[in-house]
């Protein structure tokens, strides 16, 4: 019998100049972001959410979207997300989803998965600086604004 191990091989481009880019202080900027580089198309269709991956000068280094799912809600797989949050290096996230109805208001379930990334992205000294809810107008909630984060 052989003792055989696969090996896993993880990288990480980087293509766009992160060095360059304006670092983000407040949540109008990030919402703003967030609301251009959304699918029109679907944003008032279906949950989408996202997490904005940030350097430790909260310099945007790209965005992934980590879950796409039904009308009043989306499942987040926290192990994936955080494979991909590890694997940018990134120091800094921002956590986004839409709500296609056009409400503002963080349901039971957006406040619960919010603490549950918190908790996690505290092992690894990450911080959560914001979690925003986009509306199919632009318009945005923010958790770190309405002191919830």
């Amino acid at each position: 019998m052989r003792n055989e191990v696969k090996e896993i091989k993880i990288s990480y481009c980087e293509r766009l100049g992160t060095i360059e880019s304006e670092s983000i202080q407040m949540s109008e900027p990030v919402a703003k972001l967030l609301y251009e580089n959304w699918n029109k198309d679907t944003i008032g269709l279906h949950e989408t959410f996202k997490v904005l991956l940030l350097n430790n000068a909260n310099k945007v280094k790209g965005v992934y979207q980590a879950s796409s799912g039904g009308l009043t809600g989306t499942l987040v797989d926290i192990r994936i997300l955080f494979a991909v949050i590890l694997k940018s290096l990134s120091t800094t996230i921002i956590l986004a989803h839409n709500h296609p109805a056009g409400t503002l208001s963080p349901s039971e379930a957006d406040i619960q998965i919010t603490k549950r990334i918190q908790k996690a992205a505290a092992l690894f000294d990450i911080r959560v600086l914001d979690h925003l809810i986009i509306s199919p107008t632009g318009d945005y909630f923010s958790f770190m604004d309405n002191n919830i984060i």
